[in-house]
């Protein structure tokens, strides 16, 4: 049975509400229909390079904070990225490559209230380097959360477990 792992940094009513949407999305009957996929949900600081190299596909969840992803989704990178097969050159920089999870398909959702740039740039540079393939456009909200913002939610875990299934 494939397993999706959501990794995620929800402190806030609004971070909680799009998680609950992306694991609901993950569990939708129609994806789960044909292959079941295994959905394990980590806050980020609880989850481990075991927990990563178990899974098929990721969904990463992280508020924005001061132009750079939370320190708690920071921490899982800091902690996985070498024991899954992250690599970095002589200069420190990420080398390509990417190791046993090369390949697998992910998604991101990240809140804010005032830019979520540097925030998406972070992730997006450190799961490059790990060589996963974006299964899913970035979700990004600012502000109050709304029922576009949910319906996407929910699309993206939906379509990321569906990858696994194929």
């Amino acid at each position: 049975m494939p397993t999706l792992l959501i990794v995620h940094h929800s402190p806030s009513r609004s971070m909680q509400t799009l998680l609950a949407q992306v694991v609901a999305g993950a569990n939708d009957e129609d994806v789960q229909a044909g292959t079941a996929v295994e959905v394990v949900v980590r806050p980020a600081l609880d989850a481990t390079a075991d927990d990563v190299l178990g899974a098929d596909g990721y969904v990463l969840g992280t508020t924005a904070n001061f132009g750079y992803m939370s320190g708690a989704l920071k921490h899982f990178f800091d902690s996985t990225f070498l024991a899954v097969g992250g690599a970095l050159d002589p200069t420190g920089a990420p080398a390509d490559g990417g190791g046993e999870t090369a390949g697998r398909p992910y998604g991101l959702w990240l809140h804010g209230r005032y830019d979520l740039t540097g925030a998406e740039r972070s992730v997006q540079s450190i799961v490059g380097a790990l060589d996963w393939r974006q299964g899913y456009d970035v979700l990004g909200v600012l502000g109050p959360v709304d029922d576009a913002a949910l319906e996407a939610a929910y699309a993206l875990g939906a379509t990321i477990a569906a990858l696994l299934t194929d």
